[in-house]
């Protein structure tokens, strides 16, 4: 008999199933067993007096082939489908599970963040971390079909770099045979090289590494991103606009497939509506100003201003959750954004969500001259960041992009309180394994 997954079956069919034991309760004459695959959870129940022998002894998240036929569920059980169970005429046990040193089923002992960490393989079994990344699945899906059906192709750029890409302090070094190498720090200026190449409408999903010693509930040291270029644009407003619609499509899709997800999280997803609110520099200033946060201008955003800032789009936009900060000054960014002559803010933008950055674009600066200006202006040695600006001398439309944080929307998506929860074997100052 092949195999079935439990949320494919129906009624009145002999199904063959395989999963772990989630749960069992014994009523003397008859179990329930609670049988977990990765589609759900299905009720079992067995009856036959030489079964119950064999099960006897079964614990908690042994992994077994049932066989049996499927009825109408006559008892509800948490988590499990409510509509049917199934009546067990065979069960194999092919590996039994020693004890637990965590609970996998979380209605009995909560384990602190650091104890699901480090057991981490058996903490994924757990109801919300399986609905959590069944969710972060479908945004980046959502992400990839925008990006597909508007012409953008994917592009796998390299994370080993050559020269630090932005500042020293922040990276990883890797020896490289008898030198060294660098892990990058965002894929954005191998895909600025792609546009360079020729292709107009690009998009890279992966990792990016930040030597950052943040313990903060949303830093990681190792996170993943959707990045994405753009050339031909007018201005950093057309990426403002792009990346509304790649997030729109995010948004829906999970609406669309992960219904009892966000039930399990008791989330309550809202589809934003384009465009998006947008406060720029210097009015920035003026705003936090009002709320009594003081800051010099040229200064950049700290915690407690962006908290200012969502209190006052909450205000300002009523029921807006996204919105972009943009024009930031040109001092705080790095030499590859575009700022106009005579400006002291440049076309550069975050996105945020919910008071938290979600991204970081804009345009980036085309033209060579003024390319090899900003470098100068940063302090950098030319030779260190020539690998990468000379090609602007021949002949580099406009072009800009983002590159959205994939744990973090998934965290305030779902509305997780760490963003350690949103990867599946996180990285950060204190943890390298699992």
């Amino acid at each position: 008999m092949e195999r079935k997954y439990i949320r494919e079956i129906k009624v009145g069919q002999e199904v063959l199933l395989c999963g772990w034991v989630f749960e069992i309760r014994d009523l003397r004459k008859l179990k329930f067993v609670v049988l977990r695959d990765m589609t759900g959870m299905i009720q079992c129940i067995v009856k036959s007096q030489e079964l119950l022998k064999k099960i006897e002894d079964l614990s908690l998240e042994s992994v077994v082939e049932i066989t049996g036929k499927v009825k109408k569920a006559s008892v509800n059980a948490e988590f499990a489908r409510k509509d049917a169970e199934v009546e067990v005429s065979r069960i194999n046990i092919l590996s039994e599970a020693e004890s637990l040193p965590i609970q996998v089923n979380e209605k009995t002992v909560k384990a602190e963040l650091p104890t699901k960490l480090d057991w981490r393989a058996l903490s994924l079994r757990q109801a919300k971390a399986q609905a959590t990344f069944r969710v972060q699945s479908q945004i980046i899906v959502g992400m990839q079909e925008y990006l597909n059906k508007n012409g953008f192709i994917q592009v796998f750029t390299p994370c080993l770099m050559g020269v630090a890409s932005e500042s020293g302090s922040e990276v990883f070094e890797v020896k490289y045979f008898e030198g060294k190498a660098y892990l990058r720090q965002d894929p954005q200026l191998h895909r600025q090289l792609t546009v360079v190449g020729g292709f107009e409408r690009i998009y890279d999903i992966g990792p990016s590494w930040r030597a950052e010693k943040s313990n903060t509930i949303r830093h990681l040291t190792e996170h993943r991103t959707c990045a994405v270029e753009m050339a031909f644009i007018n201005s950093e407003k057309d990426i403002m606009r792009l990346e509304e619609q790649v997030i729109i499509s995010a948004f829906e899709r999970v609406n669309k497939e992960c219904k009892k997800e966000l039930e399990i999280f008791g989330a309550k997803l809202k589809i934003p509506k384009s465009p998006f609110p947008v406060i720029e520099f210097p009015e920035v200033y003026d705003i936090l100003s009002k709320f009594g946060k003081k800051l010099k201008e040229g200064e950049d955003l700290d915690s407690e201003a962006e908290k200012i800032l969502w209190e006052y789009v909450q205000k300002k936009y009523p029921g807006a959750e996204f919105y972009f900060v943009n024009r930031f000054p040109f001092a705080k960014k790095p030499f590859y954004v575009y700022c106009d002559e005579n400006s002291k803010y440049a076309r550069s933008t975050d996105l945020y969500y919910k008071g938290m950055e979600m991204s970081s674009g804009g345009q980036r600066e085309n033209r060579y001259g003024k390319l090899i200006k900003n470098v100068k202006e940063k302090d950098m040695p030319l030779k260190s960041v020539e690998w990468f600006t000379k090609f602007f001398k021949y002949g580099v439309p406009t072009h800009g992009g983002f590159a959205i944080g994939i744990e973090r929307i998934t965290m305030m998506l779902l509305g997780i309180d760490n963003v350690r929860e949103a990867v599946l074997f996180p990285r950060d100052p204190q943890r390298l394994t699992p």
